[in-house]
């Protein structure tokens, strides 16, 4: 039923703030940009890694529920997730969870963004055996 990873979505109040932090951190400009109703970007997406996965940016006022949503960890398979996370803290994150050695080479960490989503790094072997 699941098949893969199509999407990450991240709400963002200040779309445009979210636009250029993710922009610095991923070092790619978004290929897509959609304008809400009122004529201000309401979403962009990015393409990113060994599969041009998919990392959209929606402004908050579109979220569904009256802004209420649960949340979820996505991890990004990263090759240094140290490297990675200390990065993230200098921009400005927050952290969520320590990096944590999980057993025969899995290693994760997560933060929050700035824009108050929940990012995950990890160095995932599975992952690299996929892509080798």
């Amino acid at each position: 039923m699941l098949r893969g990873l199509a999407t990450i979505s991240y709400w963002a109040d200040d779309l445009e703030a979210a636009k250029r932090w993710y922009t610095e951190l991923l070092g790619v400009e978004p290929y897509f940009h959609r304008n809400g109703p009122d004529g201000r970007l309401g979403y962009t997406e990015f393409r990113i890694g060994d599969h041009e996965a998919e990392l959209g940016l929606i402004d908050s006022a579109w979220r569904p529920h009256g802004g209420e949503q649960a949340g979820v960890v996505a991890y990004w398979h990263v090759d240094d997730v140290r490297a990675a996370y200390e990065r993230l803290l200098a921009m400005g994150a927050k952290e969520h969870q320590e990096i944590i050695e999980r057993g025969e080479g899995f290693v994760t960490g997560s933060v929050v963004d700035p824009f108050g989503n929940i990012l995950g790094v990890m160095y995932n072997p599975h992952y690299l055996e996929q892509v080798g």
